[in-house]
């Protein structure tokens, strides 16, 4: 029996088989999977929030010659040095689960294709809808909350070492938490987290599309194409419509969602969250519609593409 023969009686069993069994269950085990099958989810934001430990760690040995520097700067200059570790390990790992979402995304379908996985999964009882579900779930939710979760870990932890040592130095609690207020500062990264996760919708989806496409090179496809895109239209037009998209793709929540700056600029200060701005951004509406039919259409690549 050929290949498409097999995937059709094991499409047909498996809506048969769909139908006595709940949706809800076979969404979680679909999910349950692929947490299990992608270790990289959680390890990898673990492994950069003990990077990051270890670096602040060691810049703690430098205190004593960092606080007699300190001792010469103005309040503002000081605020913004003893809050520039707390950003950066919040930049670092909300960078780091960006990164494992486009790379699971390129190869969840990819890969199942590659080792002719995929006809064993067609054959259980899921359809293509719950399993394409479960997958853009991971992205979507399961990464933003273990980047939410150990952004508040790391920077706990970074403040406690903070605290031990200022205080050996006879420095107050009261000094370091109008410095670094980390219930409003973990606000904030919530709301960033969020704001960029449903920013970076059509990407996670686009990355499915891709995965489910291509049959080698998911990475290359995912990057060649819109670099020669912009260079083309530079060459030929002297516009940057395609770089200009792509750059706000990624990096246009920040302005959509607050008003204000990072760090200290004339003064220490932390930007200002604007949802009402954000949810009126035509950007945002249009990233979402574009996600969806994105996603529709690795559902329906994924129910008819064979495997390599």
């Amino acid at each position: 029996m050929s290949i498409e023969a097999d995937a059709g009686a094991a499409s047909a069993s498996r809506e048969m088989a769909s139908t006595g069994a709940p949706h809800g269950r076979t969404y979680l085990w679909s999910l349950k999977r692929e947490l299990w099958e992608n270790r990289s989810i959680w390890i990898a934001p673990l492994a950069a929030a003990g990077f990051i430990l270890l670096g602040f760690a060691i810049s703690l040995i430098r205190t004593p010659h960092t606080l007699k520097v300190m001792g010469k700067l103005t309040p503002e200059k000081l605020a913004g040095i003893r809050f520039a570790p707390f950003g950066i390990s919040a930049a670092g790992l909300i960078v780091t689960v960006v990164v494992v979402g486009i790379f699971y995304c390129l190869g969840t379908l990819y890969n199942e294709r590659r080792d002719r996985s995929i006809l064993f999964w067609k054959s259980m009882p899921v359809s293509d809808l719950t399993t394409l579900l479960a997958k853009i779930t991971i992205p979507l939710v399961v990464l933003p909350i273990i980047a939410f979760l150990t952004i508040c870990a790391t920077q706990a932890v970074m403040f406690g070492l903070d605290l031990v040592v200022l205080a050996s130095r006879g420095s107050a609690f009261a000094q370091l938490w109008s410095t670094v207020p980390l219930l409003h500062l973990w606000e904030l990264m919530l709301y960033l987290v969020v704001t960029l996760t449903i920013w970076h919708a059509p990407i996670y989806a686009y990355f499915l599309v891709l995965s489910a496409w291509v049959r080698k090179g998911t990475f290359l496809w995912a990057v060649v194409p819109p670099i020669a895109l912009s260079l083309f239209e530079k060459l030929a037009f002297d516009t940057s419509y395609v770089s200009g998209a792509i750059h706000d793709r990624f990096f246009g929540s920040l302005e959509a969602a607050f008003r204000g700056d990072w760090g200290h600029k004339n003064g220490f200060h932390l930007p200002d969250p604007t949802p009402a701005h954000f949810i009126a951004t035509p950007g945002l509406w249009v990233g979402l519609v574009l996600a969806v039919a994105l996603f529709a259409l690795a559902v329906w690549l994924r129910r008819r593409r064979e495997p390599m």
